[in-house]
């Protein structure tokens, strides 16, 4: 019984590497691995594979400052796309950089179909529009989509966070387009029904002429919201004119 058990041990001590051993990897594959040594010009990953994984520096990071000494430390878990099975020395050859670019436009692609809301900060305003860095990825936000009205300067928007949504994601392209109009107008009928709602009938306010029209007058409301008085309702004397009564600007109740 001891020897089966030694055997079985045995077994299972190279259960790793037996499965190393049928696993066979392609270009394209997206792998994680453990990191194992980093030199002055590569990064080398333990795949559980009978080969070793290298990140050459330009392989790493689309960031120019990237510091890879300083930001990848032996025991760190990497995801890395391979992009050559045998670099002729025994390596496999990732790309820690392509990994995370075909990751980051999977997740714009979700946040299109499932119109998951982002924050982003205004970085830069261009013709027509605006510019934001998303996971380091350029999105546009054309001017007829920041605001829930077109927003004429553009300048005033720049440095400024808003909620947006992916409406289009073409990694082909390389093109991401962000919209804010949506989430500024659901916003807008949020606290419109809001101030519906806490307006009570018989309630006494105060608000100002906006515009005079031949059956009444538009006033802006404490509360926020514009209301029609209708010319019946302006006095209990019959009233052919509207202007006659109000005047754009005044303070009514």
């Amino acid at each position: 019984m001891d020897e089966n058990k030694e055997l079985v041990e045995t077994m299972e001590d190279y259960a790793e590497e037996l499965e190393a051993s049928f696993k066979r990897l392609h270009e394209g594959d997206i792998v994680t691995g453990t990191v194992v040594a980093v030199t002055d010009d590569q990064v080398l990953v333990g795949l559980k594979y009978f080969a070793q994984g290298v990140i050459d520096r330009e392989n790493l990071s689309n960031d120019p400052d990237f510091n890879m000494k300083e930001e990848i430390q032996p025991g760190d878990l990497l995801t890395a796309t391979v992009i050559q099975t045998d670099d002729g020395e025994g390596n496999v050859v990732l790309s820690r950089k392509e990994a995370n670019d075909r990751m980051t436009w999977e997740h714009f692609r979700q946040l299109l179909d499932e119109r998951t809301p982002l924050e982003v900060t205004i970085s830069e305003v261009v013709n027509g529009g605006a510019v934001a860095m998303v996971e380091g990825v350029r999105g546009f936000i054309p001017a007829s989509r920041l605001d829930a009205a077109y927003v004429e300067d553009l300048d005033s928007w720049n440095g400024k966070k808003i909620p947006v949504l992916v409406i289009e994601a073409d990694e082909e392209k390389k093109r991401l387009v962000l919209s804010g109009r949506e989430l500024a107008r659901e916003k807008q009928d949020a606290e419109k029904k809001s101030r519906i709602a806490r307006c009570e009938t018989g309630a006494i306010m105060e608000g100002t002429v906006e515009t005079i029209k031949p059956y009444g007058a538009f006033v802006l409301l404490e509360n926020g919201l514009s209301g029609l008085v209708h010319v019946s309702q302006m006095s209990k004397k019959r009233v052919e004119n509207p202007g006659a009564v109000v005047k754009v600007g005044q303070k009514v109740t």
